[in-house]
């Protein structure tokens, strides 16, 4: 956890910050797995903004009955919690409409990517908090590095495990203060085996999973880059505002046959993302893959790709054509792109413009309009 300096600094930035503005500021804390003390720190800069005068409560917080940050709560403010009866069981969520109703200055909401119980306003909390946000009311979260939408590859790849819920990136790019929460792996180990994070009969399981040394530091380093390229982003989006700075935007290109078409979108977000830029999805539907003649498991993949990059902050483009290589380029030279991004030579699309005469055609124009071509792992 960071120094006391280092606490009192963050809390009195924040501070600064919602005294400068009436619109709702976020700010999200960020861990590389549970139990490096989001939820204890999120308490203690409550009790810190309330010891100077803010109107803070707690809407939401998971204690996950850990006795250092029960004790926490003592002296907070707390909203009731909403209850909702799902399959015979009386089960809590944030209230929302409170929250609202009351308008605090500050209010605390956990786990923002926790999905909500059936019948609730929004399907995630994500939601609710932007909800809050519009609201004028400045809200403080928490959230796990393996919950973000476009690292979801990247932490299967080294945990063995796909996280199922997650949060789209442009809640991370909506905050207006990103603060990792950083622990060694040693520590967070020993936090695990105290029983500090679960309980005794989860440890085992634990150990074998997120909870590996070589797991952790992996994930250590996802979250502190992370965490480093939204303070970068910050700085340049605020430098931009006052220079004129050629902006990237990249263009994804995928198939209806390509299998790892969610990679490359997310690895394109990835680059959009770090370069703070607009970016596109483009699927060229060529005769064969008309609706009629696909194979319906084919459609389903095209329009969960589509609904993901939608939600990655895409704008997503269908052109029909025959011509793949020639629309490619047309379409990012009326969409002014800087990048095109495509999946390595195994995936269905490059086969289909290497396959044609325009391949070369392709590299001349990207070259003569200085766009980059990214060939993705």
């Amino acid at each position: 956890m960071p120094a006391a300096a280092d606490k009192d600094q963050s809390v009195q930035h924040f501070l600064d910050m919602i005294k400068k503005s009436g619109k709702g500021k976020l700010k999200i804390y960020i861990g590389m797995s549970a139990g490096v003390g989001k939820s204890y720190r999120m308490l203690q800069e409550a009790h810190a903004l309330l010891r100077n005068g803010i109107d803070v409560i707690i809407g939401f917080i998971e204690t996950h009955q850990r006795a250092e940050t029960q004790a926490l709560l003592e002296g907070l403010p707390l909203i009731p919690r909403r209850q909702l009866f799902y399959k015979g069981k009386a089960l809590e969520e944030l209230d929302v409409q409170a929250v609202i109703n009351l308008r605090p200055e500050v209010v605390v909401v956990d786990e923002l990517a926790h999905t909500n119980i059936e019948g609730s306003k929004h399907e995630k909390r994500w939601q609710d908090v932007l909800e809050i946000l519009d609201n004028g009311i400045n809200v403080i979260s928490a959230v796990n590095i393996q919950h973000i939408e476009s690292l979801n590859d990247e932490v299967k790849s080294i945990t063995g495990i796909e996280v199922r819920e997650r949060i789209p990136d442009s809640v991370l790019a909506r905050a207006d203060e990103v603060v990792n929460i950083d622990l060694t792996s040693d520590e967070l180990i020993s936090r695990l085996k105290e029983g500090k994070i679960y309980t005794a009969d989860k440890i085992g399981i634990a150990l074998q999973h997120f909870f590996k040394p070589e797991h952790i530091l992996q994930l250590r380093e996802l979250a502190l880059k992370e965490v480093a390229a939204q303070v970068e982003r910050k700085v340049e989006s605020e430098v931009s505002k006052n220079t004129a700075v050629k902006h990237e935007r990249f263009l994804a290109c995928i198939s209806s046959n390509d299998k790892t078409a969610r990679t490359v979108i997310r690895k394109t977000a990835r680059l959009a993302n770090y370069y703070n830029s607009k970016w596109y999805v483009l699927y060229v539907q060529v005769p064969a893959e008309q609706p009629q003649r696909i194979a319906l498991d084919k459609q389903r993949r095209l329009i969960n790709n589509f609904k993901l990059a939608t939600e990655l902050q895409a704008e997503v483009i269908q052109v029909q054509s025959t011509a793949v290589a020639k629309t490619i380029v047309e379409q990012a030279e009326e969409k002014e792109v800087t990048t095109i991004c495509i999946g390595k030579p195994h995936f269905s699309l490059l086969k289909i413009i290497l396959s044609t005469n325009v391949f070369n055609e392709l590299l001349k124009k990207l070259s003569a309009n200085t766009i980059d071509l990214v060939i993705l792992s």
